[in-house]
């Protein structure tokens, strides 16, 4: 037996490991041994196996909560800046799209981002990062997105990369290049995808795991998005798209076609769409932060994705300008009051199927012999406790590859 052993025995467990009858894969009085960095048993504590009842580090939970690391499978946490002026003028009348027409919106974060240092931006995230990770979180993706240049999309990359070297969880790097036209570019989209795909997307492939574009009227259109599709495929990248958030485009479509691991916002998606997602595996990321910030009133389609079993993600979508929202419990919170998503759904949202968003599900996402010890210790009973409060902060302690990296 291995000397770095743990038994957490006396919690209840939402393993998430999902059961006819059963969907959290709830256990009433659960045991959840860790041999090193790996889940070696979890079940009911009258089941527990001989070969655990020696363990010598025992932590005794008074009938609290186990939930597997919570995941945020949608981010643009490294920024320079803010957008308050976007965030007054949108409350006084201006829409986002003339925002954006104006020179606001994301190329407002592009200037910030391209004149901010790579230190400055490092601890910048580092704080926002820390926040979340004490909120329960031990698996996040980070795009890049507002630099739109080779340099600067590979400085935030290299950002991110020392985040995932100096912080205590998994960080999902992903090349979002294609977010917008830079100011350089205006009038001439086909010629800045040309040097996404031929310039920018070569020098940082090394530094991400997957491509993303903005298919949006306001960004890229249908013909420009596969451009940059095949050109991820050809460097062995996967492909996730920000699709149908303010007009139906068939972005999440055209992303279904290219085995896309996900599609995110999709508050226009049609049924076609959704037939398309369900019948290539691609997930669902549902993003109510921005929904509720740029107060939209279309809402994903909820009911035919789950029709259609499609997996549906919730992340943060934390950004400056449309989502500055650092809790993904309240993320699930709002997927649940918003777009009529169930306090089941909503959970699986933040664990199993985020998981599936990052094609992780095969190590994170439930408890499950085998995969890795990534968990929270809440101090609650209930996990629908953790989607319940609005703003409120629920003690825990947050484990990572079976070491506690947050809480007392």
């Amino acid at each position: 037996m291995s000397t770095n052993e743990q038994l957490f025995l006396n919690f209840r467990i939402a393993t998430m490991d999902s059961i006819e009858g059963n969907p959290l894969g709830w256990i009433e009085n659960g045991a959840l041994a860790i041999r090193d960095d790996t889940i070696a048993w979890v079940g009911p504590l009258v089941e527990l196996p001989a070969s655990f009842q020696s363990v010598v580090k025992k932590i005794d939970g008074h009938k609290k909560l186990i939930t597997p690391g919570l995941i945020d499978c949608h981010t643009h946490l490294v920024f320079g800046g803010n957008r308050i002026d976007d965030w007054r003028k949108r409350l006084e009348g201006t829409s986002y799209q003339e925002i954006s027409r104006q020179g606001g919106g994301i190329l407002s974060t592009v200037r910030a981002t391209r004149a901010t240092t790579s230190d400055v931006l490092l601890f910048a995230a580092k704080k926002r990062l820390t926040a979340m990770i004490a909120g329960g979180v031990t698996t996040i993706e980070i795009k890049s997105g507002y630099g739109l240049d080779e340099a600067n999309e590979g400085k935030m990359l290299q950002v991110i990369a020392q985040l995932a070297s100096e912080m205590p969880v998994d960080i999902s790097a992903t090349l979002l290049a294609a977010h917008a036209v830079p100011e350089e570019f205006f009038g001439r989209p086909d010629q800045y995808v040309e040097l996404v795909c031929n310039q920018v997307l070569p020098a940082c492939a090394p530094r991400c795991t997957a491509v993303d574009i903005f298919c949006e009227s306001i960004a890229f259109d249908l013909k420009q998005t596969e451009r940059v599709f095949r050109a991820a495929l050809e460097h062995g990248k996967a492909i996730k798209v920000h699709a149908e958030q303010l007009s139906l485009m068939g972005g999440a479509r055209l992303a279904a076609e290219f085995n896309a691991i996900s599609a995110d916002h999709l508050e226009y998606l049609d049924e076609t769409g959704v037939a398309a997602m369900a019948r290539q595996g691609t997930a669902a990321v549902l993003l109510p932060g921005a929904y509720y910030f740029l107060r939209e009133v279309q809402r994903p389609p909820v009911e035919l994705l789950r029709a259609y079993g499609v997996p549906m993600a919730i992340g943060t979508d934390f950004n400056p300008g449309s989502s500055p929202l650092e809790s993904i419990r309240l993320a699930a919170n709002m997927a649940s009051t918003f777009f009529g998503m169930t306090p089941i759904e909503s959970l699986l949202g933040i664990t199993l199927h985020a998981a599936r968003a990052l094609r992780r599900e095969d190590r994170i996402g439930s408890l499950h012999v085998g995969k890795q010890a990534d968990f929270v210790c809440w101090d609650c009973d209930s996990p629908f406790e953790l989607i319940y409060g609005i703003g409120s902060s629920l003690d825990c302690r947050v484990y990572k590859s079976g070491n506690k990296i947050a809480g007392d």
